[in-house]
Parts: C-alpha cells; structure tokens; sequence
C-alpha cells in the first residue's frame, strides 16, 4: 500500500521545503523503496509560465512539456525519477478544471465550493499514479496560515482521514532563529507555527527544524514538549557547503528513520548511500576549480536559471573540479568593455531570455569568446518565459 509523506512549512518562506523534500526521497530510494514527488503550490497563477523569473525564478519544463516549478528540478537532481505534468498543480489549474466541470454540467447543477468540489479536485490529483510507488511525497507550498493555502491544508487533512491509520504522515519544516545579542537558539517560532497548523486540523509526526548549526537536545526536547511530537523526531536542518551534502547530513539525524517510525515500518535494512557519499566526497575535496562567467538577463536573482547552475555542478562533481559560476547582468557590455569581466575566465555561459532588454551585451560576450577563442556554452533549452 502507498505510503503519503505531506510536507507543510510555516514561520517563513523559502527554508528548504522542495530540497528538504528531495532529499528525503533520495534516502528512501537508498533504502530500496520507490518514489515520487509532488508539489501543490497555493498560488492563482495556473503556470510559472507566465512569471517573471525575478518573481519564481526558474520555469522548470518537465519531459512532457509542462512548465513547472524549480522545485520540480530537485525532485529529478536527487532521484533521478523524471517529473511529469502529473507532478505539479496549482491554485489556478484547480479551480480551472473545477470551472471546466461547471460548465459543462458535472456537477449536475449543484452548488459549486471549496468543499467538496476545490478539496476533492485536489485529493483526486494526489492520488494520480499512487499505485505506482511505494511512497509519494507531496510539498504545499507557501506557509501555514497563508490564506490561499487553506483549501489544500484541508484537502489533505481530509486525504489522511479518508486513508486511515498508517496510511499518511505529516512533515513540518520551520525556523529557529538565533537571537546573537542574547545568545539564544529560539523555539517560540516554531511552537507557533505547529499551533496554527494544529488549529486547522493538521499535528505533525516529524518536525525539520531550520538553523544555522545542529540544533542541541535541549532545545529539541523542549520543542517535544510544547509541540507534541517526539524527540527523536525532531530533525536539525542546518547549513551545509553544498545542498548535496542534505541527503547524508538527514540521514546522521535520522530523518528516514523517523519517516519509517511514523509509519511503523522496518528499520533495519540500512540505506545504500555510497553514491551519496561519492557526490560529497567530490564536492567538498575537490581536485582543481574552473572559473565560469553565466552572462544573462536575470542575474539578481540566481534560482531564475536554476538548471544551468545545477548542471555546471554535476560536471564538476562528475570530474572531480569546482565549478565557480559568477554572474554578470549582460546589459553591462553595452556601456563597457567585455573584456574588462571575462578575460580571468575558463568558460562563458550564454543562457537563453527573451524581449529586447540586454540581448546586445549577451552578443557581445560571444564575440569575445570567439574573438578569444575561449570555451563557450550557449543554453538553448533554458526554461524562460516573455518577461523582460
């Protein structure tokens, strides 16, 4: 029977939910088990199509054609297992297909709501291709207490109860600041965070607990306490050099083991995490170092070309080099010298964009890795969108 894994965040956005995600379904695979992984995201968009990239950063385009979010490119880094359009929803799809539906008379006149027919419209979605695998994890997006998040907190508060015992879990991922004048790691964040996902009928069987070092027993005890969820379930998730250092930095806290617990399951098959190891033995000791300027449009915010970064890091794991990407706004060839930012590099990375907005400089830059004959990427594929 398949096992569901719902990952829920709160206090703050942007704490690791999607790589936390990943990273847990690679130690499942190391375990044995077969995966998927799956993100719901609250927003009214129906796509990232349409987003500026300085907005959500990358358009992650799956296999079969769906423009998805970046998260979606963690999923398949860390599995291996590609994503599909089945992997990815949003507000927007919902409540269009529920529209859809509408009008074409499915709901033989009733009255359409958020319950049943958003919360059921979201279930049936979880639930595509479940049979398939063993666990299937699923990331919400946003936080606790965002209001457009509400009818999928519900939905798959509603999915567990329908399952029954030992069917569903939930993992809650927050934060606990470190307040330096006081020298003090705080758990109050979190303890609210639980108290407004409990109030919407969600308890958390795990806890991921997002600081800058490993989180001591004591606070972690307390945390058990007023949170109402076991010690040892309680995971530090804290800096790393490299995000492909998570899966065996989890692994040393016993997230798989405490997923496992939850479920009742067998703990004493250990996971196979050589390869894991190999990737991080490369990334922290490496050989040698190259140096690549990536020469784009959307350079302020560096997840708007996730997928390029990604891939110069695989090549560099691959061979053992570190890779160090510097990016420079392609509008600033047009106002000075090219060779005054690329002439200390191994490499140029064109990527892709759109509109008429810093296409100038990104021609320049070829020129002069021409002219230079130096070593020159050109991204084709990168998953952009119209903004300018």
């Amino acid at each position: 029977m398949t096992k569901f894994i719902f990952i829920t965040g709160g206090v703050v956005s942007s704490l690791g939910k999607g790589l936390t995600t990943a990273a847990l379904g690679a130690l499942l695979q190391a375990r044995g088990f077969k995966v998927r992984l799956r993100k719901l995201d609250p927003y009214l968009n129906v796509d990232p199509g349409t987003m500026s990239p300085f907005e959500h950063g990358e358009v992650f385009v799956t296999d079969d054609g769906a423009e998805t979010d970046l998260d979606l490119g963690h999923y398949e880094r860390f599995t291996g297992v590609a994503a599909k359009k089945t992997d990815s929803i949003s507000s927007g799809k919902i409540y269009s297909n529920v529209l859809e539906k509408e009008r074409k008379g499915d709901y033989l006149g009733k009255t359409i709501q958020v319950i049943p027919h958003v919360t059921d419209e979201i279930k049936k979605f979880i639930e595509i291709g479940a049979e398939q695998v063993d666990f299937m994890l699923c990331e919400i997006g946003g936080t606790v207490g965002d209001i457009e998040g509400l009818p999928f907190f519900e939905a798959i508060r509603q999915f567990s109860q329908e399952k029954g015992i030992g069917s569903c879990i939930f993992m809650h991922l927050t934060l606990m600041p470190f307040i330096e004048t006081s020298g003090e790691l705080k758990t109050k964040p979190t303890q609210h965070s639980v108290k407004e996902l409990r109030s919407i009928g969600l308890t958390p069987d795990i806890l991921v607990c997002r600081a800058k070092n490993r989180i001591p027993n004591e606070e972690k005890r307390k945390l058990a306490l007023f949170c109402n969820v076991k010690t040892e379930s309680i995971i530090s998730a804290y800096d790393l050099n490299s995000i492909y250092d998570a899966p065996l930095a989890f692994h040393e806290e016993c997230l798989d083991v405490a997923v496992l617990n939850a479920f009742k399951m067998d703990i004493s098959q250990k996971p196979n995490l050589s390869v894991w190891k190999d990737v991080s033995k490369n990334i922290n000791f490496p050989e040698g170092e190259v140096r690549i300027a990536i020469v784009g449009k959307y350079t302020k915010l560096g997840d708007a070309y996730k997928s390029i970064a990604e891939a110069l890091t695989h090549g560099g794991i691959a061979n053992n080099i570190k890779v160090v990407s510097e990016w420079i706004d392609s509008e600033v060839f047009e106002k000075s010298n090219t060779a005054t930012y690329l002439q200390n590099f191994s490499a140029i990375l064109v990527p892709g964009g759109f509109g008429e907005r810093g296409s100038e400089g990104k021609i320049m830059a070829a020129k002069f890795a021409r002219e230079k004959k130096s070593s020159f990427f050109w991204n084709l594929s990168w998953n952009a969108n119209g903004s300018n």
